[in-house]
């Protein structure tokens, strides 16, 4: 007889498995508006215009940085765990 097939849900890995993937959506985010604020830069040429992109450039590499760390926090405390 053929066995039957499981269709359903992927395993849920519990709150700190959600973290880590609300985490992983922030950078992708990030990175998304990041390059969005990159091509802003690259097309103005206002001098505000351009102070406003590093502005918003210099704010999300920063955000960037922190939720880096804060994965690699994440991944520490994962494999300590393990």
């Amino acid at each position: 007889m053929a066995e039957a097939v499981k269709f359903g849900r992927r395993k849920q890995g519990g709150p700190e498995e959600e973290g880590r993937r609300q985490l992983m959506e922030e950078m992708a985010h990030t990175r998304l508006l990041l390059n969005q604020a990159y091509a802003d830069f690259n097309i103005h040429s206002d001098p505000d215009l351009v102070d406003s992109c590093v502005y918003t450039i210099n704010a999300l590499r920063s955000r960037y940085s922190y939720l880096v760390r804060q994965f690699k926090r994440l991944e520490c405390r994962r494999e300590d765990g393990a």
